[in-house]
């Protein structure tokens, strides 16, 4: 009767492991899904009413500017976040005016820790660039 106790006590033991590891992985998966409803499916262009100028300019913004900015969102990445970039009276982190002649030169000429793009960027890009912009 001995054995019969020990061998009872390691499957009881296997079996509150087992649920155990079960419950922590519920709760992992749980909170990923929680973590996953923050994430918005992005939207096409005809989603977001863009008009092919408006379209060209975010192609511009997710290959050079996805990377440090985000879009629909005041907090950044790297840089600050866009969201509303035209929307103010300034520009949040320069104080400088937010129109399109001191965004163009910032794009441009880069600032502080920001590339200058006046050397991958042509005049129509930064147009593109700017109506879709406007859109944020």
């Amino acid at each position: 009767m001995h054995g019969e106790d020990k061998t009872s006590t390691r499957q009881l033991r296997k079996t509150n492991r087992t649920a155990f590891i079960t419950a922590i992985a519920a709760a992992m998966l749980g909170l990923i899904m929680l973590s996953a409803c923050d994430v918005e499916r992005r939207k096409s262009d005809a989603e977001l009413g863009l008009n092919p100028q408006q379209s060209a300019g975010r192609k511009l913004y997710d290959s050079h500017c996805d990377r440090c900015h985000e879009p629909h969102s005041t907090r950044g990445k790297k840089g600050p976040g866009l969201k509303g970039v035209f929307q103010n009276k300034y520009l949040s982190l320069s104080g400088l005016p937010a129109n399109d002649e001191r965004v163009t030169d910032i794009i441009r000429l880069g600032r502080n820790e920001m590339p200058g793009y006046s050397q991958t960027l042509s005049s129509q890009d930064i147009q593109d660039l700017l109506a879709y912009l406007h859109t944020l």
